[in-house]
């Protein structure tokens, strides 16, 4: 039986977004694959799995990106080709929301606002609670609710929230939202099966 690698989907793909994700899985022992990063993205679904497929240790981080495409853009046929794969183990998403307020938005499982915090509203791109319970409005997000993950977490723009979410103070939005994905897909107890993976031996460092 093939081995399936366990990833998790992040609904952008700007430079910020990038250097957001690379922090977070630096810090959980993981690997962004950079070459998803695009604005729009640019490589292919198939592609992608190569690449995570070559990737030494998981959670394995995929950026995707539709530059503001209204409906199903290169972006998300790439997610959506990832997410179903035979090899793949979607954790969890991390949704971007945007300023998108037209036909892009998908339901959430929970969002983390721009102080950090929990929450069961929906967020805008600078991390604020808006009205609506469940959802955010996002670039990317079209596609989500046709996928079977255990869970989307929303956020807003990622690597950035006036600064909150900004790589030099740790990028502790992205990293909670990471956080939250781990603990709730039972990633962190399957780390400590037989099979050493780079977590188990870096977790007490």
């Amino acid at each position: 039986m093939e081995k399936k690698r366990r990833v998790i989907l992040v609904t952008d793909g700007d430079e910020y977004a990038l250097k957001a994700v690379q922090y977070a899985s630096n810090h959980v022992g993981g690997r962004c694959i950079s070459q998803s990063q695009g604005n729009p993205s640019l490589l292919t679904g198939k592609k992608l799995v190569e690449l995570i497929l070559e990737t030494p240790y998981d959670p394995v981080f995929v950026l995707f990106d539709d530059c503001g495409y209204i409906g199903e853009g290169a972006g998300e046929r790439a997610l959506i080709y990832v997410a179903n794969h035979k090899q793949i183990e979607v954790l969890g998403v991390i949704a971007v929301a945007s300023n998108s307020h037209q036909v892009e938005w998908t339901k959430v499982d929970v969002c983390i606002d721009r102080f950090g915090e929990l929450t069961e509203f929906g967020i805008d791109k600078y991390g604020l609670r808006e009205l609506e319970v469940g959802r955010i409005n996002g670039d990317t997000v079209y596609c989500l609710d046709q996928l079977d993950v255990p869970i989307v977490v929303g956020i807003g723009d990622i690597g950035k929230m006036a600064g909150r979410d900004d790589v030099k103070k740790g990028c502790p939005i992205t990293l909670k939202a990471v956080e939250v994905i781990l603990e709730r897909s039972g990633f962190y107890d399957g780390a400590n099966s037989e099979e050493e993976t780079y977590f188990t031996r870096t977790r007490g460092e």
